[in-house]
């Protein structure tokens, strides 16, 4: 039974801005041992109303928070933005997309998402910003735009929402180890990194054991 790590993550969702840094120093502890798979949640996919007052709000009070305990650096003149519509499947296609052409950077164009929105306000809602980003990282911008806007992306984009309904996840980072059928929750919300990969090294010597 292969064994591995399922992060299951939106671009969009503050928490897993803060807990980037984490994910990837686990991905790069166990590149080799414990493979990662990166599942797109879909935290608000399809909204289509604009912000309003109270919305705005609730996100720039989040923002703090996730800043105080990750450290992680934010741009909020995003609250000066008007009419914006927090659509978080474009940004997941996108990354989707990366996986499909290229999975090996599909954890560090999360990243790259992550940052353009948080850190340097940029709208990744904007299927012309996120070509740009997989431009900045190398890749084919036409090629990359046709692959994001295909029905095998779309569709697979959906898939991931579904399986995250599937696992009966509730929020987002959450990061779960195991394989099959049998998997065990490593974290549901941000949290550092302490500890977590010396748990992970002893569920892994634990599954070794005959």
């Amino acid at each position: 039974m292969t064994r591995e790590l399922v992060y299951f993550a939106d671009p969009m969702c503050s928490w897993c801005y803060g807990f980037a840094p984490v994910i990837a120093a686990i991905e790069q502890h166990f590149r080799g041992r414990l493979p990662l798979r990166l599942v797109m949640g879909g935290l608000r996919a399809g909204q289509t109303r604009p912000m309003r007052d109270q919305d705005k709000d609730y996100i720039r009070g989040a923002w703090t928070k996730v800043g105080a305990a990750s450290g992680q650096p934010f741009d909020f003149s995003f609250f000066e933005r008007e009419g914006f519509v927090y659509d978080t499947e474009p940004a997941c296609r996108a990354v989707v997309t990366m996986r499909s052409r290229n999975p090996s950077r599909a954890l560090a164009f999360l990243e790259r998402i992550q940052s353009a929105f948080y850190a340097e306000n940029r709208d990744v809602t904007s299927a012309e910003v996120l070509a740009d980003l997989a431009a900045e990282e190398g890749e084919d911008r036409t090629e990359f735009s046709a692959a994001f806007l295909s029905p095998e992306v779309r569709n697979e984009t959906f898939r991931d929402f579904l399986l995250a309904q599937e696992f009966g996840i509730q929020g987002f980072p959450t990061l779960i180890v195991g394989g099959g059928k049998q998997y065990a929750l490593v974290t549901s919300g941000f949290r550092p990194l302490d500890g977590i990969p010396e748990a992970l090294d002893h569920w892994l010597s634990a599954q070794s054991q005959p």
